[in-house]
């Protein structure tokens, strides 16, 4: 690409869009870089590429899976360390001192210590993957045993945007459960971006879980669901209110998001809300439903007779 030339109007309008947020609260916009969307994309590809390593998205080594998967292990190592490591250590800055030689030494002994975490909860990720494929392997047979339209599971593993969001949320959620920041949400943004499907990487979600179709879904950072679950599209997993933006501290802990417990079906564009929702084991939720309140165990909510 041609060099692009500087001319005095372009310095003196990038100084006024630099300048225009200054409402922000001090130091957001400027807390340190994050991973660029397009290494959020590249991470995807090669997690994807290691836990479905049958599907090729990525090609083969002369037809070596065994090797294959072992080289983009390594890349994927490397890549994520990086992400993680700038995800915990945005707040730190830069290394340039602004107050004297003090600041400078402490922010370089901020950036070792975030490095050595990023290393230490990346080591613990690719250890967990064995047991993430055999998580998602769960989440292929519910959806294959779902879904009378499938015909197979490479067609699930290929076509499935239900399983696509589910398997970045699955490694998402591990990562923010190790201690990495930002890089979590980055992940299920990126699936949300693809798929439609929200899934915060704080919310549990148990073994056997199948979305259907799946544009529109939300699930909340709190929600907690079963095993052998099964939601259709355009469903909300939410809560019934938001926090004060206005608060300096943070938010707390308690649970905002419902409660579904094993063998529930929540039918299209069902609305469930609050904390102390639950829905109970082996529940029906027909489409449409607006639920802010707990369903006992086995009962149909909207489905008729």
């Amino acid at each position: 690409m041609a060099t692009q030339e500087i001319s005095a109007f372009h310095l003196r309008l990038a100084d006024d869009i630099l300048a225009a947020a200054a409402t922000l609260p001090t130091g957001l916009a400027a807390d340190g870089p994050l991973p660029a969307r397009q290494d959020i994309r590249i991470l995807v590809e090669e997690l994807l590429e290691i836990l479905f390593p049958e599907s090729h998205r990525m090609g083969t080594c002369d037809g070596d899976l065994r090797e294959h998967v072992a080289r983009t292990i390594s890349s994927l190592g490397e890549r994520l360390e990086d992400a993680v490591y700038l995800g915990l250590h945005r707040h730190c800055g830069d290394a340039r001192s602004t107050a004297g030689k003090g600041v400078t030494v402490k922010k370089e002994i901020g950036r070792a210590s975030c490095q050595s975490r990023a290393r230490a909860i990346v080591k613990r990720l690719m250890t967990s993957l064995p047991e993430l494929r055999a998580e998602l392997a769960n989440d292929v047979l519910a959806a294959y045993e779902s879904d009378p339209a499938a015909t197979g599971v490479d067609e699930i593993v290929a076509c499935y945007p239900g399983l696509y969001a589910i398997a970045i949320y699955r490694v998402a959620h591990r990562l923010l459960s190790f201690g990495a920041e930002v890089v979590p949400r980055m992940l299920t943004e990126h699936a949300h971006s693809r798929t439609g499907i929200d899934i915060h990487p704080g919310a549990t979600i148990g073994s056997s879980f199948f979305i259907d179709h799946g544009t529109g879904i939300v699930v909340g950072e709190t929600t907690l669901i079963g095993n052998r679950v099964r939601i259709y599209q355009g469903v909300t997993l939410g809560a019934l209110s938001i926090r004060d933006r206005g608060r300096t501290d943070k938010p707390n802990a308690k649970k905002r998001h419902p409660t579904i417990e094993d063998e529930v079906i929540i039918y299209a564009n069902a609305t469930i809300l609050g904390g102390q929702t639950v829905i109970g084991r082996g529940a029906v939720v027909g489409g449409n439903a607006w639920i802010t309140y707990s369903v006992p165990a086995g009962i149909r909510v909207g489905v008729g007779t």
